[in-house]
């Protein structure tokens, strides 16, 4: 490159304010905030209490709540917008940002509806942008903490993600490349259900061997599905699937693993959402992942539990009866 990159950051939640600190040491980076408080204040102390409590962002990043200020100048656009909001906040951005630049998904979610995935979003919305992503084992808050950690930049094109990989790279947060954009992009929202699982098999103390069961028969369902719909079978083994997964299953600050604890607590959907003030995607993409299987003809029972608990249909409990009901076959065939 050049000269030096103008990124902007759409989202200031935890993993938005993250990468947009990683990105600050690296280019000139610009964080867009839906709320004017928010984008003061890391202006202002670099820190976005809200979300990352008093972790100290980078001294370079600059935060706006003002969307044309904030794509002004855009070489490389980040959506860390969660995927409800996402085709929105796209629709807003495409008479603002210019041609060909490159649009980066963050979000780990599916869309309501569509069953769209967040890059086939960005080709709807802004057709002629290189579309990818940046996903990877991350918990925000140790990753902001200088805890070494790993990502992928999955882009159909390997020249550009090689581009843009230095942008989002530091000493302790190693970025890798792949050009596999469907199954690295499958992975963090697939497993975002199974984590709910966990976390009701944590809540409901079941023990370590019915975790490992529910991690690794969870592992299978997330490859099958991912296969079907166009992924290869060796990223499932890597960074975004096998790596994500383990993080949202075991971190007790994963949200999707709080929702299935909360799940085993006895809370409903309801006052499971409206206790938490960051979105925890599993919820809404569980619905998604059972159309998805349902479509391409995959058993995925996890999953399906899963579901039912979400709709409210029967507790935490039933779902583990459920799964024990389940006749066990060949390893790499059954449920």
């Amino acid at each position: 490159m050049s000269r030096r990159m103008n990124v902007t950051v759409l989202g200031a939640g935890s993993w938005g304010t993250t990468v947009a600190s990683i990105a600050s040491r690296n280019a000139d980076t610009i964080i867009w905030a839906r709320r004017a408080e928010t984008a003061d204040e890391i202006n202002r102390e670099q820190r976005n209490s809200q979300y990352l409590k008093d972790l100290t962002l980078h001294r370079h990043l600059r935060a706006t709540a003002d969307l044309e200020e904030a794509l002004r100048d855009c070489d490389v656009l980040v959506m860390g917008v969660p995927s409800h909001s996402f085709r929105d906040t796209l629709q807003k951005v495409a008479p603002l940002v210019r041609p060909w630049v490159p649009v980066i998904s963050l979000a780990k979610g599916l869309e309501q509806g569509t069953q769209r995935r967040m890059t086939e979003i960005i080709h709807e919305e802004l057709p002629g942008h290189p579309a990818g992503l940046l996903a990877g084992p991350n918990i925000a808050k140790e990753v902001l903490q200088g805890m070494a950690a790993a990502a992928v930049m999955a882009m159909p094109d390997e020249k550009i993600a090689c581009a843009l990989q230095p942008l989002f790279s530091t000493a302790v947060f190693r970025v890798y490349t792949n050009t596999d954009v469907i199954g690295s992009e499958l992975g963090g929202p697939l497993k975002n259900v199974i984590a709910i699982s966990a976390g009701m098999a944590q809540g409901l103390g079941v023990g370590e061997n019915t975790r490992a069961m529910v991690i690794t028969r969870g592992l299978l369902e997330i490859s099958r599905l991912g296969v079907a719909m166009g992924g290869r079978a060796e990223t499932f083994s890597g960074l975004t699937g096998l790596g994500d997964l383990l993080t949202t299953c075991m971190s007790p600050l994963s949200r999707n693993r709080q929702v299935g604890e909360q799940f085993a607590a006895g809370k409903t959907t309801a006052e499971i959402v409206a206790s938490m003030n960051m979105v925890a995607e599993g919820i809404k993409t569980s619905s998604v992942v059972m159309e998805l299987a349902e479509r391409h003809g995959v058993e995925m029972p996890i999953a399906h539990e899963v579901a039912a608990v979400v709709r409210g249909e029967y507790g935490a409990l039933q779902a583990f009866r459920g799964l024990r009901k389940l006749t066990p076959g060949a390893e790499q065939e059954s449920g």
